[in-house]
């Protein structure tokens, strides 16, 4: 269910994703336990938001003083501007201003501050949060939100999934740190990969569950494969992965590809062996290996360096041959004229669920998307 909703949301353009208050106040509070002061004396910014209904607006405004922050600044998106149109409906916290504007709230974004105590009670919270309008839509890209980018010190935020790329480049640009969120495959993103490669961004350190509004009665459904991207630092990035050997591997795993085997498989297009299994990595192996994406989420960088990525975009495909047959599911071929992306292992057995190819009357099958390590000495 939750993948078919998110690619029902995909083909709508709908990235109204909402993030549950446990789930940001769980993440938070892994790098508070790492630098109790990451905070402190900060401004944060929490764009692509709506703050009348955001957890991130309400998480940071309900903790500013604990957190010792000292700016909260919230954009939203103007209800017009949006590809997958919801119907309006203003809040009592909105109409209850003098200067609320019914047509001006479908067509102009809004900015909340925190920043002061407003209401007399000696405490800085949600209470003493102040809002007007935008003078355009709140586009991240606009000019007037990437000011207010370029004012904060930490931005927090789940983006537009259909724009991650554009929001990461969008925040590289200002060398701002962030915590946002995003779907895992986004690892494997051209525009985003290399940053990962060159520890510029990490996962952070929890999974995210993310609803959508999957129609106008604001029925709730579930995205699956949401991951914290960040590159502010936390505890679990340091830890490092307690590995068997190569020996102990074949003996105890509990992998059924890789007990009783007498060695990994190599790459026939790499100079890697195939490691299906995080918990497989064998410790006493210096050369390069292709690990599942989800590694990203164990990896550390004292222990393993990131060498590469099994996607064509990087060059990984140094075989190149001159015609190929592509076996589907259902026995349908097609001719295909380079090697998709992906490593490639030879097989001589083929599970009947596979897609694989035929190559000069040899047969090879295509692993998901690995990401090429090799132990630092």
């Amino acid at each position: 269910m939750a993948n078919t909703n998110l690619a029902n949301a995909k083909s709508a353009k709908n990235d109204e994703f909402y993030t549950q208050y446990p789930d940001i106040q769980k993440e938070i509070n892994a790098y508070l336990d790492y630098d109790a002061n990451v905070f402190r004396g900060k401004t944060i910014l929490l764009p692509c938001d709506d703050p009348e209904w955001s957890n991130f607006t309400k998480f940071f405004a309900q903790n500013f003083e604990l957190l010792g922050l000292k700016r909260l600044i919230s954009t939203s998106y103007a209800p017009e501007s949006k590809k997958y149109k919801m119907p309006y409906q203003p809040t009592l916290f909105e109409t209850s201003q003098p200067y609320f504007d019914n047509d001006k709230s479908k067509t102009h974004g809004k900015i909340f501050v925190l920043d002061r105590d407003t209401t007399g009670d000696n405490r800085i919270n949600i209470d003493d949060l102040q809002w007007q309008y935008l003078e355009g839509d709140g586009d991240f890209r606009s000019k007037e939100i990437r000011q207010l980018r370029d004012e904060a010190d930490i931005i927090v935020t789940n983006p537009p999934f259909s724009l991650f790329r554009e929001f990461v480049a969008w925040l590289m640009e200002a060398e701002k740190q962030f915590i946002i969120i995003g779907n895992m495959n986004a690892v494997t993103y051209k525009e985003v990969f290399p940053l990962i490669k060159n520890n510029k961004i990490w996962l952070g350190v929890n999974d995210v569950r993310w609803f959508y509004f999957a129609d106008a009665n604001g029925e709730l459904y579930e995205a699956a494969h949401s991951r914290w991207f960040t590159n502010v630092d936390h505890g679990r990035r340091h830890q490092p992965l307690k590995l068997m050997t190569m020996a102990e591997n074949f003996k105890h795993s509990k992998h059924k590809e890789i007990r009783g085997k007498k060695d990994y498989i190599h790459y026939d297009n790499c100079d890697a062996i195939e490691v299906p299994y995080t918990d497989a990595i064998p410790s006493d192996y210096n050369e390069v290996m292709g690990v599942p994406i989800s590694f990203l989420d164990k990896y550390c960088p004292e222990q393993f360096e990131i060498v590469g990525i099994t996607k064509t975009w990087n060059n990984f495909a140094k075989k190149i041959y001159p015609e190929q047959i592509q076996i589907s599911k259902n026995g349908k071929t097609s001719k295909v004229s380079k090697l998709n992306d992906g490593a490639t292992i030879k097989l001589i057995d083929i599970p009947e669920d596979e897609t694989y190819y035929i190559v000069n009357e040899e047969l090879f099958i295509q692993v998901y998307a690995r990401i090429l390590i090799r132990k630092k000495q």
